[in-house]
């Protein structure tokens, strides 16, 4: 299924960096001047965790197909997944 072909909306499609970039920008604000120093980890696992999971969905739980779409091997996958209690 290509959610492309499905969109209700016809206006343009706002890129995901954009929504990646506003997501940091509010969580940066939200530190509210205190440091952190692993802003990477916790991005990444913000970022992966909805991802695998959304991306599972799509593909009605198929790891070979999940794997495929987000173009990484599917050892890679189970393996993240795995690391992220995800299955």
């Amino acid at each position: 299924m290509n959610s492309a072909s499905h969109r209700q909306d016809t206006g343009p499609r706002v890129p995901l960096r954009e929504h990646v970039a506003e997501s940091v920008r509010r969580y940066l604000r939200d530190l509210d001047g205190c440091d952190t120093d692993d802003l990477y980890s916790i991005a990444l696992r913000e970022l992966e965790i909805p991802l695998f999971a959304e991306v599972l969905r799509h593909c009605d739980g198929n790891q070979s197909r999940a794997a495929a779409m987000l173009g990484i091997h599917r050892a890679t996958l189970r393996k993240k997944l795995r690391d992220y209690a995800m299955g």
